[in-house]
């Protein structure tokens, strides 16, 4: 099985437009969350916006690749490139447009050839036009999972000799009318901020943003002298099927997938120096989060979640967090848990970045089911 490394990031969220614009707004403690009223038959929520309005799926894949390629210093074409490309809601702002376009007035505007343009597997196709590839294309869903999904398809893709690079990532627009009523309805929204692991906390902020990685085999990444990220040594990946929305209580297929990524990593789980946590401010996530952390990490490892400064990316999540832990291998920085404030568990929180010496980290992702 061939080493998989990554030797570039392109990331954009509600922080900033760039990965280091980001990652220097996280450390410094600072959130991108901001009471806004994107639509006006809605009212005003606390939500993780990039710009002024809503952004375009497709505007942030492009700049997400774009850097990324940039960052690895690599040119396009890139015909033997793999793409592993995912996201949770797609193209559901057009799809809702396209129904007000049909159901809102008689002259009936809507363009099938646009709506091709929006099946859930173009923005990956999309990204593979963008850098010229011409092989392999994946386009994983997986709820708030997906950019872990996506990381592992193309972790194996590379593993096994299918291809010696990979564009991997998952890119999310989800502030769209529907979404936001849809996670109202299952009183899953927070209404002032999110507070992650908090005794306070409300509920999840949606936020919009990606991070797009090239990942090489290591033989290649050294044969051309990228700099090197990280490797990734494993992954685990499991479902529940317990409820709709709700996890298991006990985390049972969680954890089994925690031990599946340290096995395949032929790690231990003390060896584990930092966690970074899908926290995502819900009550009943964090509570058996935490249950689960407590229950594998024995040794009180360092955590904290993201999602207090860039909103829950909900499909680019798990994205985003590997970003950040690679930044914090690379920088030997230990991210905050923004807008926790006191906690009622049990867990080694960080509260304010700080310098570590850290080897291995583990990102967690849990999506719906």
């Amino acid at each position: 099985m061939k080493s998989v490394v990554v030797t570039g990031i392109g990331l954009v969220s509600a922080l900033g437009e760039s990965l280091k614009t980001s990652w220097k707004n996280l450390i410094e403690n600072k959130s991108g969350i901001k009471l806004i009223q994107p639509f006006e038959e809605l009212e005003s929520l606390p939500l993780a916006i990039i710009g002024t309005q809503p952004a375009v799926l497709q505007t942030l894949t492009r700049l997400a690749v774009s850097s990324a390629l940039a960052d690895a210093g690599l040119i396009s074409p890139l015909p033997d490139c793999g793409v592993v490309v995912g996201s949770s809601r797609g193209f559901l702002a057009d799809w809702e447009k396209f129904s007000r376009q049909i159901y809102g007035n008689k002259q009936n505007s809507f363009s099938p050839l646009s709506f091709i343009e929006t099946l859930p597997h173009m923005n990956a196709i999309a990204t593979a036009r963008q850098i010229g590839a011409t092989g392999i294309v994946l386009a994983p869903m997986a709820a708030c999972a997906t950019g872990i999904w996506a990381l592992s398809q193309a972790t194996m893709l590379i593993q096994t000799g299918q291809c010696d690079r990979v564009v991997a990532g998952a890119v999310e627009a989800p502030i769209t009318p529907l979404t936001i009523t849809g996670f109202q309805q299952m009183s899953a929204l927070a209404k002032t901020g999110a507070f992650p692991f908090d005794v306070n906390r409300e509920g999840l902020v949606l936020g919009e943003g990606g991070a797009i990685f090239v990942l090489e085999s290591r033989e290649l990444a050294q044969a051309r002298q990228a700099r090197i990220y990280g490797e990734i040594l494993g992954f685990g990946l499991t479902s529940d099927a317990f409820h709709a929305n709700s996890p298991q209580p006990e985390g049972q297929s969680a954890t089994t997938g925690i031990k599946q990524c340290l096995q395949r990593s032929n790690l231990e789980s003390s060896d584990i120096d930092y966690v970074h946590a899908h926290g995502t401010g819900t009550i009943r996530n964090d509570e058996v989060e935490s249950r689960i952390i407590q229950n594998v990490f024995t040794h009180h490892p360092y955590v904290s979640s993201t999602k207090g400064a860039t909103g829950h990316t909900i499909g680019a999540s798990g994205a985003l967090g590997v970003a950040f832990s690679l930044m914090a291998l690379q920088n030997q920085i230990l991210p905050p848990c923004v807008g926790l404030r006191e906690s009622e568990f049990d867990l080694n929180f960080v509260r304010e970045s700080s310098v570590n010496n850290i080897k291995y980290v583990m990102c967690l992702s849990f999506g719906f089911g």
